[in-house]
């Protein structure tokens, strides 16, 4: 009995450690493993990469930790050692439909279509259930030219999808491609004659006989198609590529004219037959009548979109045309697609050329409610509504578009937007929220001259920061230096501060530069003139500006009347009188 207890036990010893051994390194593997997982969860890549590589010096006869170093190999750019670690965890687990399935997009992204395809064969031929696999191997033959094994291809596609329009189309194609005429035509034969009722098919049909030599009876199907159905556009289509390439020029295009009025002809045929003829009428000559012709015939039918009508306006465009006959189509543009804002912006700018402010409001009002965030819209309705003195409607415009002013907005847009809203809000006597505007103004585009000038001329008025307004008004000047307004504008602020001599200098310039001088200006011109000693010709500019003082604007909350009294208390007393 102690003798076998002893063997026994022996036996034990000797197992129980190789046992221990392969548990211990099993259990040692699944935790770094698992580590690695969770350092991966978290984010901590670093942490989870060098686990990874661990797990394989634990254990190199498991695939996980090659997968998954795999993609850490293609995010560091290491493209060999990605390549190694996918073909590796393949290797140790062939049955894997992911590891397979990861292999081959590896080998098609570095352009190894031809191992790709062989990743793929096995794949599909352990996993029958994924045809979808067959769809990428004809695209890997037919990249490889290897147009014999692109046809086995998809006749497994028809055994699990059945015949069809696209698989015969792309088989009787590769039959062409390995110029193999027999076979191609009798693919698509085989499938009209499968479904002989459907035109459509022995469309294809007769294409397949076309491009490969058989004209004549690829026409007589088509013939015999328009016979059945007048308006088939596979046959319609082919028949005039035929008659434009070979046939009756007359008879080409009155089919030409035949098609592009047919209902079963989709507004894309309609826009490449258009442009084909506008090529054709530019190559000949550019006469545009039967262009025009064409594209008033389609447009009188109705519309499912407004492809033919922008084609039709562009082409107005290039001839120069009048914009009201312009305006027609895009006015038809935006019956068939009110919301395209690139015809309805045509029209607002054929408006602004034609000073038609209330047409501009009007576009831009119903802009506003099919382009919500187009900011173009919003300017051009304050803009013609500051323009039509309805300042309330026209602050209101400008502070919604506001709101729609993004990071991606266009500058000097945005920049005007707070611009005239400064304007506006000055002419409505709150200053404080007009200068706040022009701070606005000027962070979106620093050198808005037009807005340099007027917050210069609004702080002289008020007799603040003439510090500041004198170095806005300068740089006004200096990159306009003729121009009257910014010339008035600097004089007036040298006035305010005293320098009378200077004052003057640029007033004088401001006088040459002006060729229909204002009353302001007069005016101005005569307070500098009398301080600087020049008191009757001060009083002649007084009285010049007294004459004009029907188109004096006023400021905010004084009267015309009121600037008449101050100039005659001026040119009565010849003096200059404080405001």
């Amino acid at each position: 009995m102690r003798y076998r207890i002893v063997v026994f036990l022996l036996v034990v010893g000797w197992v129980f450690p190789a046992f221990t051994q392969e548990a211990y390194r099993d259990s040692r593997y699944d935790a770094f493993f698992l580590e690695a997982i969770c350092e991966r969860a978290k984010g901590n890549n670093d942490a989870a990469f060098d686990l990874l590589n661990h797990c394989v010096e634990i254990d190199s006869t498991k695939s996980e930790a090659y997968f998954y170093l795999a993609q850490y190999y293609g995010a560091l750019k290491q493209k060999e050692k990605a390549v190694a670690c996918i073909e590796k965890a393949v290797a140790l687990e062939p049955a894997n439909s992911t590891y397979q399935e990861t292999l081959a997009n590896t080998y098609i992204n570095l352009h190894l279509y031809d191992k790709a395809a062989v990743v793929l064969e096995d794949l599909y031929d352990k996993h029958r259930e994924r045809d979808d696999v067959l769809g990428v191997l004809v695209q890997l033959y037919e990249e490889q030219h290897e147009y014999e094994a692109a046809i086995k291809t998809l006749t497994k596609l028809e055994t699990v999808e059945g015949k069809s329009e696209r698989l015969s189309y792309a088989k009787s194609n590769f039959y062409t491609l390995l110029g193999n005429k027999k076979a191609a035509i009798a693919e698509m034969k085989n499938l009209a004659d499968q479904y002989p009722n459907d035109q459509n098919y022995r469309g294809l049909y007769a294409n397949t006989l076309f491009l490969n030599g058989q004209k004549k009876k690829a026409l007589e199907i088509y013939n015999d198609i328009l016979r059945i159905e007048p308006d088939n556009r596979n046959a319609l289509m082919a028949m005039l590529t035929y008659e434009k390439d070979e046939g009756d020029p007359d008879h080409a295009d009155e089919l030409t004219e035949k098609v592009l009025l047919s209902k079963h002809i989709t507004s894309q045929d309609r826009v490449l037959l258009m442009r084909q003829e506008i090529g054709q009428s530019e190559q000949d000559g550019g006469d545009s009548t039967r262009v025009l012709y064409l594209f008033r015939k389609i447009l009188e039918q109705p519309q499912m979109d407004a492809d033919v009508a922008i084609l039709c306006a562009t082409y107005m465009n290039l001839k120069k045309m009048p914009n009201d006959t312009i305006s027609g189509v895009l006015e038809q543009v935006l019956r068939v697609a009110p919301d395209n804002a690139a015809a309805r912006l045509q029209l607002v700018s054929y408006a602004w050329q034609a000073n038609d402010m209330p047409r501009i409001i009007s576009l831009c009002q119903a802009a506003r409610q099919y382009n919500p965030d187009e900011m173009a819209f919003y300017y051009y309705q304050g803009i013609a509504y500051y323009r039509e003195e309805q300042l309330d409607q026209a602050l209101n415009a400008f502070q919604n578009g506001i709101g729609v002013i993004n990071e991606q907005s266009d500058p000097d847009i945005v920049s005007d937007f707070y611009a005239v809203m400064g304007d506006i809000l000055h002419q409505k006597g709150k200053d404080q929220e007009a200068f706040a505007a022009y701070d606005s103004c000027l962070v979106w585009k620093e050198d808005n001259y037009g807005c340099l000038n007027n917050y210069a001329y609004y702080l002289s008025e008020k007799g603040i920061h003439l510090d500041k307004a004198e170095h806005m008004s300068y740089r006004a000047i200096k990159a306009e230096p003729k121009n009257a307004t910014f010339l008035d504008t600097y004089a007036w602020i040298l006035f305010k501060e005293g320098r009378y001599a200077e004052a003057k200098i640029y007033i004088d310039q401001t006088l040459q530069c002006d060729s229909d001088t204002s009353a302001v200006l007069l005016e101005h011109a005569g307070d500098i003139y009398y301080f600087v000693g020049e008191k009757e010709k001060a009083v002649s500019f007084w009285q010049q500006s007294l004459s004009r003082a029907e188109t004096v604007v006023p400021e905010p909350g004084q009267p015309v009347e009121d600037r008449r009294q101050i100039l005659t208390r001026k040119i009565k007393l010849k003096k200059y009188q404080k405001e």
